[in-house]
């Protein structure tokens, strides 16, 4: 008999935080991506307006890359504070879910020990009574024997 399921495993709670944190490293990461992309196409485009107007468009140019730097700059900030901020929300529910799982494991060796003391009570009740009622048996049967020597 195949005890193997057939179904797909549920993805555990920290599998999904890994996820969420990678899905999110890998959007920040194709943001920064296109924002550097964007950068050289408008470099290359201010580069070649400005062979054509050198004079006017020098200083356009120049403000226009520290502008666009800047933007990449403040873009790669945000998304290394996002995921900063990421890690340390899923640490913090690791950290929750640990001394939850701690107090779940704490409940339950209470609930196994007084299960246990009721177990031996029981037990030992049983085996008072078995011995008291084979002692009882036993003169009985003991009581018989005599009268049926006699």
């Amino acid at each position: 008999m195949n005890t193997e399921s057939t179904e797909p495993e549920e993805k555990g709670f920290f599998e999904k935080v890994k996820e969420t944190i990678e899905h999110l490293w890998e959007g920040t990461k194709d943001t920064a991506e296109d924002v550097k992309d964007k950068t050289v196409d408008a470099v290359d485009h201010l580069t070649h307006k400005s062979a054509e107007h050198k004079k006017t468009m020098a200083h356009k140019t120049t403000a226009a890359k520290k502008n666009v730097s800047a933007k990449a700059d403040e873009a790669e900030t945000k998304a290394k504070k996002a995921v900063a901020k990421v890690k340390t929300e899923a640490s913090n529910k690791v950290e929750a879910i640990k001394a939850e799982a701690k107090q779940e494991n704490v409940k339950a060796k209470k609930a196994v020990a007084e299960v246990k003391a009721k177990a031996d009570t029981k037990a030992k009740t049983i085996t008072a009574k078995a011995a008291s009622a084979k002692k009882a048996v036993s003169a009985k049967t003991s009581t018989r024997k005599k009268a049926a020597a006699k």
